[in-house]
């Protein structure tokens, strides 16, 4: 917290000509740990305040903000204008080719969004690359003591609906959210939601997004709780990627498992064995960052020294926990990484039909919180698109120039100055057990070197 002092404390050593504000700022350490009472005791349940359900940021921002201070905001929060390519009257819906995705966004309830990153510099020796990317957030349709069978038909027909209205809207590469093909049960730490498993490669959500990709001549990278039949049943959270083709390319699995709070995921699967795969697709070469991964820079990095112009990261977070981090991680990763970076996250609050408790002090309850979508694309040059909804299904579709992510790597040089073989050796020696931390002490003495006694 800070407190602002209309003049300097009577305390201070330093001598001051004018009389300033000046803001002090004052850091207690304990509350770097996961949420705190300022006493330093774990807060219960009754003391966090839950969240507000509004529609978006965006949608406060312009509902409070004059036009002028609005387009200000707009330029320091998300960088170079990302303008809508949907029609905006009547006159101009008419001639458009997203009228059919306007009018299924309409009819069937989702939110639709279709914008443009900036066009990059023309290059003397490299055509364009433009592609359109699409990020796709929903919820459970159906409620979770419905039989298996129906909330996964249920999943199924929300996103045939929303990957149609992605391909009307121009899509060239999808991504789904995490788990899309059950609710986040994975809070309950009951093991009879593991009936949702499937073979990466063959099983049930395989079939039907290979048949959509086909369909729409799109990749469509496709998060499922993975059960891999050749090596005993062991169960994974993997992304699986289709080609235009329909065809099976390849998949990741979840390098970063949650322990914090209600997210008991490693009671069902452990950290993934694949390491930061990136996929060559007629589209550009993709990664996926799945879900708590993106808390981790390496894991991003990772994928964009493999070579990735596009990595995705689909998540289930909610907003008690996440949400002040989620507008800036995938941000941050896009401009250290010079590459696009697509946070995609639920909608909804899923309950469940019993009780559980996650050795957090909170008291027995049926719901893992609300997940807050927000879904957004980050590029390289700083530039983000607006989020989708918080309350919302909603399919957001970004048109980009993939050349744009050499040009910002000769501009910024992010990667050349990056002094990997430093950090390398770093890591190397912190791997031993014999590490010492390289910390220079204030308090003790230090000797003097023969220079300073001569």
């Amino acid at each position: 917290h800070t407190r602002t002092h209309p003049h300097p404390p009577t305390h201070t050593h330093t001598q001051h000509t004018n009389h300033s504000p000046l803001c002090v700022v004052h850091f207690d350490l304990r509350l770097f740990s996961p949420i705190h009472h300022p006493s330093g005791r774990m807060a219960d349940s009754a003391s966090v305040e839950k969240p507000v359900e509004f529609d978006s940021v965006e949608s406060v921002l312009e509902a409070h903000v004059p036009p002028a201070e609005l387009a200000f905001l707009r330029r320091v929060l998300y960088g170079a204008h990302t303008p809508s390519l949907l029609p905006s009257s009547p006159e101009e819906a008419a001639s458009s080719p997203l009228k059919e995705a306007q009018e299924l966004a309409a009819s069937e309830d989702f939110e639709l969004k279709v914008v443009a990153f900036p066009p990059a510099p023309a290059e003397q020796r490299r055509a364009p690359r433009l592609v359109r990317v699409c990020a796709i957030q929903h919820r459970t349709p159906a409620p979770t003591t419905a039989p298996f069978d129906e909330q996964y038909q249920a999943m199924e027909d929300r996103v045939r609906t929303l990957i149609r209205g992605a391909a009307l809207a121009g899509a060239n590469v999808v991504c789904l959210q995490e788990a899309w093909t059950m609710p986040f049960a994975f809070c309950t730490r009951e093991k009879h939601w593991l009936e949702f498993a499937e073979p990466a490669d063959s099983g049930r959500a395989f079939e039907f997004i290979s048949e959509l990709a086909h369909t729409h001549r799109m990749v469509i990278v496709s998060p499922i709780l993975e059960r891999d039949e050749e090596h005993a049943d062991t169960i994974w959270n993997t992304a699986v990627v289709v080609g235009p083709d329909g065809r099976y390319i390849g998949k990741h699995r979840k390098n970063h498992i949650p322990r914090v709070g209600d997210f008991n995921e490693s009671t069902y699967y452990m950290e993934g064995d694949t390491g930061h795969p990136v996929f060559d697709t007629p589209y550009g070469r993709i990664a996926i960052n799945i879900c708590y991964g993106r808390h981790h820079p390496l894991n991003w990095q990772m994928f964009g020294l493999n070579g990735a112009e596009i990595v995705f990261n689909p998540s289930a977070t909610v907003g008690a926990l996440s949400e002040p981090m989620w507008r800036i991680e995938a941000r941050n990763a896009a401009i250290a990484n010079s590459y696009y970076a697509v946070g995609i996250n639920r909608v909804g609050t899923e309950y469940f039909p019993n009780e559980f408790t996650s050795g957090d002090r909170k008291p027995a309850h049926k719901d893992f919180g609300h997940f807050y979508g927000s879904s957004y694309v980050a590029g390289p040059d700083n530039t983000r698109t607006p989020s989708l909804s918080r309350t919302r299904d909603g399919v957001l579709v970004a048109e980009l120039d993939l050349n744009r992510c050499r040009q910002v790597k000769d501009s910024w040089g992010m990667q050349m100055t990056a002094r990997i073989p430093l950090y390398a050796r770093s890591l190397t020696e912190y791997c031993k057990p014999t590490f010492k931390r390289q910390i220079v002490s204030a308090t003790e003495p230090q000797k003097k070197s023969r220079s300073s006694t001569e």
